[in-house]
């Protein structure tokens, strides 16, 4: 009895953590609270001296060193591209074909995809989105609840595979994965699940009996109100500029640093050599179209992302890290380790479980970032402590539990009414399309994007369907093993 107290007591600092997130506390405040609780308890439960917990917590933060330099690269390439018009090219060349109210949707679905990658943002590319398309889909008589839903499943899209998504660097970054290796990874996948939500999406269109009315962009952005302009203005800035530069136009050439940025990695390249080549290549020819007025105002916009990832995300993921070393230390979470050990029959199972907890982790916090740096140390424990294998093997194994905690929590949210995603998804559409008052299923019914990929990732997993998708396919028994069947068979051969 005594140590099935001292087990949960030891899991106490995940709690203290997990209320904070649900009570509204920002994770920058409640990441340092709940590290100085796992001292506390390490200190009551284990006696480790203060030198110890320090350097454990420290060890762990020097092993994400590199990950802060991604972020910040990632947050200054994000800035250029949202304001040097690459973000509005993409854009402009999708509706330059010509949108109709069969259409509409599926073309809102696949441009949200493509500017999410661009940007790395689902919040910033809804904003930007959302007044073209909704009031596109006003002009051409749309259905409004297909194409809204169908935004904001494509704006989740490069949050989840995007190489400058927080949630995709946070995620590799817990795991002690390389961010290019977990897009490689799980790229096949996530085309998968857009190519089968598009077709999915126009089917609905057609079965709908939508018309044929052609609109443009010009004529929805000239629709939207005043108000709807200084709200937006509020919500999202950049998303303003974005829509802007979408209205007066910019060179199609534009597009070429996304172009660039995704070639180099598909071809294996460094994340941050990547990163460099977007950034670089945005500048040059921003210079050229005009969207950049000169070099020291680039790098104001470089300096901005880079604030913008050290004023929050890095400082976050800094004591994410302290606690993941504390925890780590007093083996907290060693018992949760023998539950799923006891249950999981193999691997897959084991791996499959790590996904469901990181869904109840994304329900019951309502964000998916609480739920990535909460749900992620514990799934790491689970894997290491239960598994083994070759190092490459193990790494696979990792890069699936890093798409866990990212997918599950982006594109998980879209199926839970009362997570911070969907509310600020229906505040935005709200803001921006008066017309119609937003409410959560209004997301939810629709969104085939968030189904799609919430459920092919776990029945994958665990029916083994991931071998049939390329780079996707875990290894197997017996190149990777649960440590307890491996003990059953080492017990069976010495008794023989």
């Amino acid at each position: 009895m005594g140590g099935q107290k001292m087990a949960l007591i030891k899991l106490l600092p995940v709690f203290v953590m997990a209320g904070l997130m649900i009570s509204g506390m920002d994770a920058l405040l409640a990441a340092p609270l709940a590290t100085i609780t796992a001292a506390i308890i390490a200190v009551i439960t284990e006696k480790f001296k203060f030198k110890d917990i320090v350097d454990a917590a420290v060890d762990n933060v020097k092993e994400m060193q590199y990950v802060f330099f991604i972020l910040m690269a990632a947050y200054g390439m994000a800035e250029a591209f949202m304001a040097t018009g690459v973000g509005a090219s993409i854009i402009n060349v999708a509706l330059k074909l010509g949108l109709t109210g069969k259409t509409v949707a599926v073309t809102g679905f696949v441009v949200t995809c493509i500017l999410s990658v661009a940007t790395g943002t689902s919040w910033g590319t809804f904003a930007a989105c959302a007044p073209i398309f909704l009031w596109l889909n006003h002009i051409v008589g749309g259905n409004l609840l297909l194409t809204t839903a169908s935004i904001a499943g494509g704006a989740c899209f490069g949050d989840n595979i995007g190489l400058i998504s927080d949630t995709t660097v946070v995620s590799s970054g817990i795991q002690r994965v390389e961010v290019i290796d977990r897009i490689r990874h799980q790229g096949f996948w996530s085309l998968f699940c857009m190519i089968t939500t598009g077709i999915v999406i126009f089917i609905v269109s057609i079965s709908l009996g939508l018309p044929s009315t052609v609109g443009n962009a010009a004529d929805a952005i000239n629709q939207v109100p005043e108000n709807v302009w200084t709200a937006l203005n509020e919500a999202r800035p950049s998303a303003v500029s974005l829509l802007n530069q979408v209205k007066t136009g910019v060179p199609v050439y534009m597009i070429i640093p996304l172009l660039l940025v995704l070639a180099v990695a598909i071809k294996g390249v460094n994340t941050l050599v990547c990163l460099g080549i977007g950034i670089v290549s945005s500048m040059i020819l921003g210079l050229f179209a005009g969207t950049v007025e000169s070099v020291s105002a680039f790098l104001d916009l470089l300096k901005t992302g880079f604030s913008d990832a050290g004023s929050w995300v890095i400082v976050m993921m800094m004591w994410v890290g302290a606690f993941g070393g504390i925890m780590g230390k007093m083996k907290a979470f060693e018992p949760l380790s023998k539950l799923v050990s006891r249950i999981s029959k193999s691997v897959r199972q084991l791996m499959f479980y790590n996904g469901c907890l990181c869904l109840l982790g994304n329900a019951a916090l309502s964000d998916e970032m609480a739920q990535i740096v909460t749900i992620g140390p514990i799934t790491k424990q689970l894997l290491e402590d239960n598994v083994e294998g070759s190092e490459k093997d193990m790494y696979t194994l990792r890069l699936r539990n890093a798409t866990f905690g990212d997918a599950l929590g982006v594109f998980g949210s879209q199926l839970i009414p009362w997570h911070v995603y969907i509310g600020f998804y229906t505040g935005i559409a709200s803001a921006v399309y008066p017309l119609h008052k937003f409410i959560p299923t209004d997301i939810i019914k629709y969104n085939f994007m968030a189904m799609i990929a919430v459920g092919t990732i776990l029945i994958f997993t665990l029916t083994g369907l991931d071998n049939f998708i390329p780079l996707f396919k875990l290894p197997t028994e017996p190149q990777v093993r649960l440590k307890k069947n491996n003990q059953k068979i080492n017990n069976q051969t010495h008794s023989a």
